[in-house]
Parts: structure tokens; C-alpha cells; sequence
């Protein structure tokens, strides 16, 4: 069995003004033609296929046309799509019923009326178990959110996925006792790597679940959440729990990083695959002083390439002005520009101003938020969804 491991997609991202659309068709139309040369019998998309829990149109166009375009490929038996942290569970699951016609399954939150444990058949043989945990919120993992600690609230979290993938793997075991079993999920992991535009998503940022924890279960464990494509534990695990990335860098943080996505066969043993997710636009970070810059950029020969500058120099406003009036020159887009925290001589004012480039208008409304101290959580997630209400159909009226 041949299987494509994906996730972190955030179709609708609106990345310091600009939008992602081209990257995100441009990726999809290259799983597309995957699917077909590899001739892929699973799909298995990790969460986050979303950005915000309110995509514009134009991102729900892009998903469902996809999902459209995989019923066409003769290979492909079942998808399975889980949601991730960024995902509405309504938007998700509005069409699930209709997908499942097209072997589409998608599991939103794993509670007790969902089935989450997925037997993939071919010709009445069943070749793999899929155990498909999407991100699994409060409600579902802890019995309480009372007046417990920090501490309290970790350990909660910690036992209540823990007794999850517990549970799911003697489900799926008493189903097929030599069947492989694959595990998804979405979370961050002990040992993983990050990059800066993930956030916590459990109290208390920690979780005391590691690669080899799961590898002791699965034959496969299929993560989302972590940007990086990467595996997670000690060698003795084989690198069978992994993260796949997202598909394109979604920050400067992530520039260096290589796309990837998994592809998995499993025969007699199991088999990984990172394949390389070619780009459609370049992320770009340069540093130094104003002649260092300046050099710079003037040997980016894509011009579609969007750039986040660093100044380290001794005058750096006239710096600043110097670098953008070049780039304009040169038909180049510098989407920030930051002054290196060592110049002393600027005001901390200053330096927050200049910082606030590199956040989405979401991050700067949350932070906003978080200075007004709401103690009411349900006001406080009602005022965020408003907001991204607004400010969603502000994007789309720019997409008319």
C-alpha cells in the first residue's frame, strides 16, 4: 500500500497583506499529478487545511475543487482528512456526509459520535487500520477545566491523549489482530522542532507525548501542527512518527526549510519517502548593513520572490528608506523591514512599530485582546470570531 502523508496546508492565508493562492493551487495541482505517478492508494491530510476557522470563499473553492479532482485518479482508494487546531469544526463537517460518496472521510473532533477508526479495503481484504485523531480539544481529553493549576491542566491534557490513542489502538486491534495500524494526529510532540508561526494550543504549551510512546502502537503515526517535515523519537522507532510540514513556508521563520511530503508504502515493513514540494514563490531573509543589503538584493534574480529585510547599521531610518526605494528599482517586494535589536539608540516605541509587520491583522487583533484582561473565555472567542468575520469578508471583497 502506498500512502501520501500531508498536512498544514492553511488554504486562505493572508500572509502580511498578500495572499497565497497562487503557492497553494501551484501545490495542489502538483498532489494531484503525485497521486497519479506514484499511484497513491491513500490520502491522509494531518490538519490545518485551513487558516482561520472563517476561510474566504476562494479557500473553500480551492478545497473542494481539489477533492473533486481526486476522484479522477484510478489509484487512489480513500482520503482521510482530520481537523487541526486552525479548523472550524462546522466548516469541516457541513459536507461530510456528501464527501464519504467520494471514499472523502473527514473527522472533526473525535468525540464519541465519530468514527475515527477507518479500515482501508481492497477487494474485501483489509490492508491497513487508519486511527484517525484529528486535534483533540478540551471537551473530548479532560473531564474538567475547573479551578485546576497550570500544572493540574497539563497532566489532564497529557493522560486524556494518551488514553485516546490507547483506546483507538485496541479498537483497531480487535478489528484486525495482523492488520497494520496507522495512526494520524495533530499536537506537538517531546523532541520535535518548531518554527515561529505555530502556537501552543494545549494549557500550558507542554505535552509529555513523544515519538516513541506512539511508535510503541502504530506501524505509522501521520502528525500535523509542526511546520517542519521531520521524525520524532530515538532510532529504535524506525522514523515512523512523523511530522510531513506544511506545504509551503507560511513565515520568514520558515524560509530554509524544504516542503515536504511523506510517502509511505507499506509491504512486509514500512517504508518513508520525503518527497520535495516544489515552490512556487520564494521566501527570502537578508541581514546586515546597508551596503551588505544592498548587494543583496541586487542578485535575487526572481522577481517573484517576497524578501524580509534585517538592518544592522549605524543609521538605520535613512537605511530603511535607502533599501526600499532600491527594491522598488529593481521590481523587488520587501514585505518587512526590521531593525536588528542591538541598535541601542532606538526607542523601544520604535522597534514595536516596526515589529508589527511580520503580524497578520488576527495577531494584532489577539494581542489587542489579550491587554483588556476579559475573564468571560466565551465573550473573549465570540469577539475573535466576529473579527474574523470581518475581516474575512473584507478579503473577499478584494478577491471580486
Amino acid at each position: 500500500m502506498k500512502i501520501i502523508h500531508t498536512s498544514d496546508w492553511h488554504l486562505g492565508q493572508n500572509f502580511m497583506g498578500k495572499s497565497r493562492i497562487e503557492e497553494h493551487e501551484a501545490f495542489l495541482s502538483w498532489l494531484l499529478e503525485t497521486i497519479e505517478e506514484k499511484q497513491i492508494e491513500l490520502l491522509l491530510v494531518s490538519g490545518d487545511i485551513f487558516d482561520t476557522g472563517t476561510p474566504p470563499n476562494y479557500a473553500l473553492e480551492l478545497y473542494y475543487n481539489f477533492l473533486k479532482q481526486l476522484s479522477s485518479k484510478k489509484s487512489l482508494k480513500t482520503t482521510i482528512i482530520t481537523a487541526g487546531n486552525h479548523d472550524s469544526v462546522s466548516t469541516l463537517k457541513a459536507p461530510k456526509q456528501l464527501l464519504e460518496a467520494l471514499n472523502v472521510h473527514v473527522v472533526v473532533n473525535g468525540d464519541e459520535d465519530e468514527n475515527i477508526i477507518i479500515p482501508i479495503k481492497e477487494d474485501e481484504e483489509t490492508k491497513a487500520i487508519v486511527c484517525a485523531v484529528p486535534f483533540l480539544r478540551d471537551s473530548v481529553i479532560r473531564q474538567s477545566l475547573g479551578a485546576e493549576t497550570v500544572s493540574d491542566k497539563e497532566k489532564l491534557a497529557n493522560n486524556g491523549i494518551k488514553a485516546y490513542y490507547e483506546k483507538a489502538y485496541n479498537n483497531a486491534k480487535e478489528l484486525e489482530q495482523n492488520t497494520p495500524i496507522i495512526a494520524m494526529g495533530h499536537l506537538t510532540t517531546v523532541g520535535s522542532r518548531s518554527s515561529e508561526s505555530e502556537r501552543d494550543i494545549y494549557i500550558g504549551g507542554t505535552l509529555d507525548i513523544g515519538g516513541d510512546y506512539l511508535a510503541s502502537m502504530f506501524d505509522y503515526v501521520a502528525l500535523g501542527h509542526l511546520h517542519i517535515n521531520q521524525t520524532v523519537g530515538a532510532s529504535n522507532n524506525l522514523g515512523h512518527v512523523r511530522y510531513s510540514g506544511s506545504p509551503i513556508p507560511l513565515s520568514f521563520s520558515e524560509s530554509k526549510n524544504t516542503q515536504k511530503v511523506n510517502v509511505v508504502t507499506i509491504d512486509e515493513d514500512v517504508k518513508v519517502e520525503e518527497l520535495k514540494v516544489p515552490l512556487k514563490r520564494k521566501l527570502q531573509v537578508i541581514k546586515g548593513d546597508l551596503e551588505t543589503i544592498k548587494k543583496e538584493l541586487k542578485a535575487i534574480e526572481d522577481k517573484s520572490t517576497w524578501i524580509e529585510v534585517h538592518i544592522k547599521d549605524d543609521n538605520p531610518m535613512f537605511a530603511n528608506t535607502e533599501i526600499r526605494e532600491l527594491a522598488t528599482k529593481l521590481e523587488l517586494t520587501i514585505l518587512a523591514v526590521k531593525i536588528e535589536k542591538s541598535e541601542k539608540q532606538l526607542r523601544a516605541k520604535e522597534l514595536k512599530a516596526i515589529s508589527l509587520d511580520e503580524l497578520s491583522v488576527q495577531e494584532v487583533f489577539e494581542k489587542r485582546l489579550e491587554l483588556e484582561e476579559i475573564e468571560n473565555s466565551e465573550f473573549k472567542e465570540q469577539l475573535s470570531q466576529t473579527f474574523n468575520e470581518v475581516v474575512s469578508n473584507l478579503h473577499e471583497s478584494e478577491q471580486i
